[in-house]
């Protein structure tokens, strides 16, 4: 959180800010999430919010704007005020949307000066509690017979989740059916309440389900298996590097910055806390 936090600070030290001769902030910072509260996404974005709240002594507002697979939150930020008051934490969707959507109101990149990177997890595929599957070789051979009677959550159009589902439908050779999400917290309550099949998350997401034996983990897309979930193998462990490779779930943070104005990167001159 530390790393976080710093690279928060970039802000404070932007000359392209609109409170000239005046400290900054002086007001609320909006923070937008592009996804339904209770994701992974709104849960990074409100620890992070509350740490920039102490560091900045101003207050930090979470708002989630959803749909459209995280574009019409992106959208708004990007035709907010280039000032340092709205802020974008948006995942690999923001990256993925210029091959998906045929036309975009705004622009991926020239709208936006990226501050840094919050966040990279490894995937994490689950299901839901009563799946006839012990482990992963069962739960693909079940998939391979189903075929699309087997439904698989996403969050949208471009998320890793989404692309998660497509590598390992293509590593298997199986057609599941898609079902999409306005954010990771309804996608991990139905998975929950067995709603629907299979489910490829986040890791921060699922792991406490996992823990508690709620529902069953299958693979991690990490290069080793994580200390909180022993009992769940590698993708390649479980023979499937194919299907997640470097499947991760990055977030970054981002302002807009209308082509007019850049936030600074950041450089060795930053806080010792970094």
């Amino acid at each position: 959180m530390k790393f976080v936090k710093t690279i928060m600070l970039l802000l404070l030290l932007s000359p392209t800010l609109p409170a000239f001769g005046q400290e900054y902030p002086s007001r609320p910072i909006t923070m937008v999430v592009p996804f339904s509260a209770g994701g992974p996404g709104d849960v990074i974005a409100r620890l992070l919010g509350s740490s920039m709240s102490v560091t900045l002594k101003q207050a930090v507002i979470i708002e989630n704007v959803v749909g459209a697979g995280g574009t019409i939150g992106t959208n708004r930020v990007a035709k907010a005020a280039p000032d340092g008051y709205t802020l974008l934490l948006m995942h690999v969707g923001q990256a993925t949307a210029p091959a998906l959507y045929a036309k975009l109101p705004f622009d991926p990149v020239g709208d936006f000066a990226p501050i840094g990177l919050v966040t990279d997890v490894p995937m994490i595929l689950v299901a839901r509690s009563n799946f006839p599957a012990k482990d992963l070789k069962e739960l693909v051979a079940y998939v391979r017979a189903q075929g699309d009677k087997v439904t698989y959550g996403n969050v949208g159009l471009g998320s890793a989740s989404h692309l998660c589902g497509l590598m390992f439908m293509s590593a298997i050779e199986a057609k599941l059916t898609p079902i999409y999400y306005k954010g990771g917290g309804p996608a991990l309550n139905d998975i929950i309440a067995g709603h629907i099949d299979v489910y490829c998350d986040p890791a921060t997401g699922p792991t406490p389900y996992i823990q508690a034996g709620t529902i069953p983990g299958y693979a991690i897309t990490s290069k080793k298996r994580v200390p909180t979930l022993p009992n769940v193998p590698t993708s390649a462990e479980a023979c499937m590097r194919r299907a997640t490779r470097r499947n991760q779930s990055w977030m970054r943070s981002s302002a807009p910055c209308k082509r007019r104005s850049r936030i600074r990167p950041w450089s060795a001159a930053s806080p010792s806390s970094a």
